[in-house]
């Protein structure tokens, strides 16, 4: 059995790490808030965008002959974007956005794709390294508040690749923020449009209550073809940027709920810790007690 002077220690070192969990868990609150509120903030302008593009691509017709437009005949190459953070200590947060990433490029590698990787965030940089995966792209330092202007550096990236031909479609993953306590992975197809859900129909009550109206009656000025070329590049843009937004909250969610968790199990810890350090006392008491009376019956 360990002195009580060991158990001591270790019980003072658990509290101090309980009291780091504990500020941890805050700060992650707080932040949690705030990034929640930038979700709330980019819905309706990522819906705008959303619906432009939709009208503006009904309105031309048929799909305009844009670089970005144009849709490979055959597969060959995928790129994958993993959307993690740059900081651990948030669960499972990272691991299972590589995960995902890895069986994905097992899939793709049983149809005879090859894989083009690209990573957002530390975590995600260093997993793929590890792993020994050459990264086309990488992107960290600002996971924990995410600009427009990051957004806009992987979308400029991913974009000119799939113009150069270097892949043949893209495909995002980040985990899905839908509360604290919850994260989901999602895997979303971003290139070639046709396939993502920029040119897709909607529901005619979904358009009713973006537009007010049914069917609004819009005339374009420049033509329709010169709108859609100006609203793609914001389309990819602003669908990263929502993926880098989502995968923030989801983050200090993870943080949240995995630091009070640590704080739950230092306090189970404590308590543990206290009843050894007690039964240990008794201990030295008990020795200390028949030391004396063997002593005592020793002087008779």
């Amino acid at each position: 059995m360990a002195s009580q002077r060991d158990v001591k220690q270790r019980v003072e070192s658990v509290r101090n790490i309980q009291k780091i969990t504990s500020a941890m868990e805050m700060v992650a609150a707080a932040r949690l808030r705030r990034a929640e509120t930038r979700i709330a903030s980019l819905r309706p302008y990522a819906g705008a965008i959303r619906r432009m593009t939709r009208q503006a691509a009904a309105a031309a017709g048929s799909v305009p002959n844009f670089p970005i437009l144009e849709e490979r005949a055959e597969v060959k190459t995928v790129g994958i974007l993993l959307v993690t953070g740059d900081r651990g200590l948030a669960g499972a947060f990272n691991s299972q956005i590589i995960r995902a990433g890895i069986r994905a490029e097992a899939e793709h590698a049983e149809a005879g794709r090859q894989v083009r990787w690209y990573a957002s965030g530390r975590r995600g940089v260093s997993s793929l390294t590890f792993r020994g995966k050459e990264l086309a792209g990488s992107f960290a330092g600002f996971t924990d508040r995410p600009a427009y202007g990051d957004a806009r550096t992987i979308a400029e990236r991913l974009m000119a690749d799939y113009i150069d031909g270097h892949v043949d479609e893209v495909q995002v993953f980040y985990n899905g923020y839908v509360s604290a306590l919850t994260q989901v992975v999602r895997a979303e197809t971003l290139l070639p449009l046709q396939r993502a859900s920029v040119l897709e129909e909607v529901p005619e009550a979904e358009e009713e209550t973006e537009t007010g109206a049914g069917h609004a009656l819009t005339e374009y000025e420049p033509d329709p073809d010169v709108i859609l070329h100006r609203l793609i590049p914001d389309y990819v843009e602003i669908s990263i940027f929502r993926s880098l937004l989502e995968s923030t909250a989801s983050e200090h969610g993870a943080r949240m709920t995995a630091m009070r968790n640590a704080s739950e199990n230092a306090s189970d810890v404590i308590e543990d810790l206290t009843l050894e350090m007690n039964r240990a006392r008794q201990a030295e008491i008990t020795q200390e007690i028949m030391e004396v009376v063997a002593g005592s019956e020793a002087l008779v």
